[in-house]
């Protein structure tokens, strides 16, 4: 999802995305120490992801945008 869709979503379902990433960030950590994982390039995808949302709603905090 690009950040101008991240941009144009509420931050209430911006909050459910982002806990749903962790989620998932879990489940991928938990893959690769159990040897499960085979295409191991989507932790730092999901990271990022994260890292997009929680940069948006910072900015709707700050009343930046």
């Amino acid at each position: 999802m690009k950040i101008k869709e991240l941009r144009a979503i509420s931050s209430e379902d911006l909050a459910k995305q982002l806990d749903a990433a962790h989620q998932e960030l879990f489940n991928l950590r938990f893959r690769l120490a159990t040897k499960q994982l085979v295409n191991h390039r989507e932790i730092p995808k999901v990271r990022e992801k994260i890292a997009q949302i929680n940069t948006i709603l910072r900015e709707r905090e700050l009343g930046i945008g």
